[in-house]
């Protein structure tokens, strides 16, 4: 005899079935928009993300290179940020350590907080409300005790993301118009967002272009052999499409 609890579960376990299952569906039904043997030029490949958007939420446009690079050569550590012209559509939350006139050029360019040593004490106790941290160098001393929290995350400031920096004005202005990270990963795959769907294609192509432009003139002095070995686009669910890096 089923118990009541064990109906629940078995009930649960159903409708979570025919989500995984609808949702599979809808996949499918837009992976065949896609011509797995085909690379696309980047016009194409922004119009055909549009059509394989099937989420109900606006979802993010986002790219994927595989690079041919050793991340564990120092010299092929590729990371960096660059702004978008037209912005991420996502609204990024700032905070920034720092004092005196640094502190006060941050607050008037949109910082949501700003702070110094009781910043650091905050974030000890547990606060990781934001999406990018700025710091002026004489703060790094007490940033750094932070790295065990924020490194893993991705969170700390940095010099190479221009999240290090004396004009604390700027680069928050930056990082709220659309300033972009990114970084290789070990298997020399990097990602990052240029988008949302909802944006007209010619803004995603200029996003896309900047983009890759970027990872262009990234490319490292000793790497060897095809830089860009590979270029998809997706947006947040949709199926991958490959794009010809030298379409643009």
């Amino acid at each position: 005899m089923i118990k009541w609890e064990d109906k629940m579960s078995v009930n649960h376990i159903c409708k979570e079935e025919n989500r995984v299952a609808k949702r599979s569906k809808k996949y499918q039904d837009a992976a065949k928009l896609v011509d797995k043997n085909k690379t696309y030029s980047a016009d194409e490949a922004i119009a055909l993300v549009k059509k394989t958007s099937f989420a109900k939420f606006d979802e993010t446009v986002e790219v994927a290179y595989n690079l041919s690079v050793d991340p564990k050569k120092a010299d092929q550590q590729i990371r960096g940020a660059v702004v978008l012209p037209n912005g991420t559509g996502k609204t990024v939350r700032v905070i920034v350590f720092a004092q005196g006139d640094q502190a006060k050029a941050a607050e008037e360019a949109g910082a949501d907080i700003v702070g110094a040593e009781d910043l650091v004490q905050k974030i000890q106790d547990g606060w990781l409300d934001f999406d990018v941290a700025v710091a002026t160098p004489p703060m790094m001393a007490q940033v750094g005790r932070l790295g065990r929290i924020l490194g893993p995350k991705g969170l700390m400031p940095n010099p190479k993301t221009g999240t290090v920096t004396m004009d604390t004005g700027k680069a928050v202005h930056d990082v709220k118009s659309g300033q972009v990270a990114y970084r290789v990963d070990k298997a020399g795959i990097l990602h990052a967002p240029i988008g949302k769907v909802s944006f007209d294609d010619q803004k995603l192509t200029e996003n896309f272009k900047t983009f890759n432009d970027t990872i262009v003139k990234a490319k490292p002095a000793s790497a060897k052999g095809n830089y860009i070995k590979s270029l998809a686009i997706s947006s947040t669910f949709g199926p991958g499409i490959k794009v010809d890096a030298t379409s643009f």
